[in-house]
């Protein structure tokens, strides 16, 4: 096949202006498409990205990404912390330990996840401790009874900094002839932090010799290790590494026995609107179809000239091939720059309109990935492609004899 024989007649018919106007409509039809197809499809992508990755910081951030957990007392757990942040994919590791409470004020009463955490080792690697207010994580002090509530619990409690509470926990519960009674405590509150996430309304960090005390374990006895992942969602992968670090039988739990579920509809939502905006450019590329066939009738006898001319199938087949493609990467390009464009300046835009789609002063997360990029650039190539195989097919299929006998 003489390639560049191909590429100048396909570019010379593509450049020429057309006999059918209709043929013409519809060449500007597909680009169009593809051109917003493209554009519509990077955008809600980097959008959705942007949703996904504010999750991972303001819900992964504040909760056990990866939770080591053993029944016996870990030996020596400083040193074994040491080994397991030298892991790959792993930031750190902490002492953890975390009972389902209820906490009660005055005025009202509410269910709390409450973790009992080291704050000096907590600084570098836990997010809530750079979203609180009115006060501060190293209040947490061994003895003190102090506890950090989420902002939504708080507000719940109706409570403030220096405001006391009771914490009662199913764990360390003790038998009387009245019957079980709750482990309990008052804790003064110490602070309150914000994620902005349903996780505000559910955790509660209290200091770790103070938990175990609530909990009416023995002091200084460490069973759970909490690690911190370069990303969470490869827990599972990293999981059987954490594991054959311990000479002694130990399990592990991750994000996703809770959250699971959440992240789990935002992928499903998030491939579900890429491949509808596909569909753009799939309806798109049936349009390049409908034309290039109207290109093939209208050069049947050119064709036909050619084939006398000793020109060969694959040759007849490449220029409408490449007439076809032409339009598909002019429409691509140009998705592509606009597409790129309005996300790196969404907030912009939608502010100079007066939109506000998440609230006043809120801005939409947007993360905008090469990779992901490099699918879409690709696939749409690719479906256009194989949307100009059919009419390149038929032109190669003209017999020069029947198309030239009545010429």
């Amino acid at each position: 096949m003489n390639f560049s024989l191909s590429f100048y007649i396909g570019y010379r018919y593509w450049r020429s202006r057309k006999a059918n106007a209709f043929a013409s409509f519809i060449t500007l039809f597909s680009v169009s498409g593809i051109l917003l197809g493209v554009a519509a499809l990077i955008l809600v992508s980097s959008v959705m990205n942007g949703l996904e990755s504010q999750l991972k910081q303001r819900i992964l951030g504040a909760v056990p990404q990866l939770t080591v957990h053993s029944q016996t007392p870990i030996d020596n757990w400083s040193k074994q912390v040491d080994k397991l942040s030298q892991l790959t994919g792993v930031q750190g590791a902490t002492p953890s330990i975390s009972t389902q409470a209820m906490v009660q004020s005055p005025s009202n009463i509410g269910a709390a996840q409450v973790y009992g955490i080291y704050p000096e080792q907590e600084k570098a690697l836990l997010n809530t401790t750079k979203r609180v207010y009115s006060g501060n994580f190293d209040a947490l002090e061994s003895g003190k009874y102090r506890i950090i509530l989420g902002a939504e619990l708080a507000r719940k409690l109706d409570v403030a900094p220096g405001d006391k509470i009771r914490v009662l926990s199913g764990d360390g519960v003790v038998y009387s002839p009245l019957g079980p009674v709750p482990s309990q405590r008052k804790f003064t509150v110490a602070g309150v932090f914000e994620m902005g996430s349903q996780v505000d309304a559910t955790l509660a960090y209290v200091h770790h010799d103070d938990a175990q005390r609530l909990m009416r374990q023995k002091a200084g006895e460490v069973k759970e290790l909490r690690l911190y992942l370069d990303d969470p969602f490869n827990a599972a992968k990293i999981a059987p590494e954490v594991v054959a670090q311990f000479a002694t039988p130990v399990t592990t739990t991750d994000w996703r026995d809770r959250y699971g579920h959440l992240f789990g509809a935002v992928k499903m939502e998030k491939n579900m609107m890429s491949l509808m905006l596909s569909l753009i450019i799939a309806v798109a590329a049936f349009n390049i179809v409908s034309a290039l066939v109207m290109m093939v009738v209208d050069k049947t006898t050119d064709v036909a000239v050619l084939k006398t001319q000793g020109l060969t199938t694959a040759n007849v087949m490449g220029i409408f091939m490449i007439q076809g493609s032409l339009n598909a990467v002019i429409g691509l390009i140009s998705g592509v720059v606009v597409g790129t464009l309005l996300t790196l300046n969404l907030n912009t835009i939608t502010q100079a309109l007066g939109i506000s789609i998440l609230g006043a002063g809120q801005n939409l997360p947007v993360q905008l990935e090469v990779s992901q990029l490099t699918w879409i650039v690709v696939g749409t190539l690719v479906i256009t492609l194989l949307a100009t195989i059919y009419p390149a097919i038929r032109a190669a299929h003209v017999q020069p004899a029947t198309a030239l006998r009545y010429e």
